[in-house]
């Protein structure tokens, strides 16, 4: 076990199976030394988070939604990685959608994303320090609460 699996066990997380597209794209594209990984949304399995913050969701249980969104980036980037999270170098940009009402305080919209962010923080360190942007949509597909995307480098 490499070291950020292993701080991955320690921080309690379990890991999914990396999901299937449910359209026409690909989960994740390698060019060069970056991977690029399609929106991971709030649900694995048959534990999904959706609703609309400032409707059915608290800032709080939008960041939960954003922390399976993490589980499920993380999945892809070993996948990407052919299981060696060693390969990673840096987390280089996320970008967040967070299904919400218009009326929903726009200042909430990026703490929700911080459950995400706080996760590569926690696991990969200074290296998990990103770029990042933090939108709302007015849905988002399957009615998950939160969609995000990854750009990652590695080795």
């Amino acid at each position: 076990m490499n070291a950020i699996d292993q701080k991955i066990s320690d921080l309690g997380l379990v890991l999914p199976e990396p999901s299937a597209p449910v359209a026409n794209y690909v989960p994740y594209v390698i060019s060069g030394k970056m991977v690029f990984v399609s929106g991971q949304i709030s649900k694995i399995g048959d534990n999904a988070i959706g609703g609309r913050l400032g409707e059915d969701l608290t800032v709080e249980q939008g960041q939960a939604a954003a922390r399976l969104s993490a589980l499920n980036i993380l999945a892809q980037i070993k996948a990407a990685c052919n299981g060696d999270f060693g390969r990673v170098k840096r987390i280089v940009k996320l970008g967040g959608f967070v299904q919400a009402l218009p009326t929903a305080t726009q200042a909430d919209i990026p703490k929700v994303i911080n459950g995400c962010s706080d996760i590569m923080v926690a696991v990969f360190g200074d290296a998990g320090r990103h770029a990042r942007f933090a939108v709302s949509a007015p849905s988002l597909p399957l009615d998950v609460a939160v969609e995000i995307d990854a750009i990652v480098e590695i080795e």
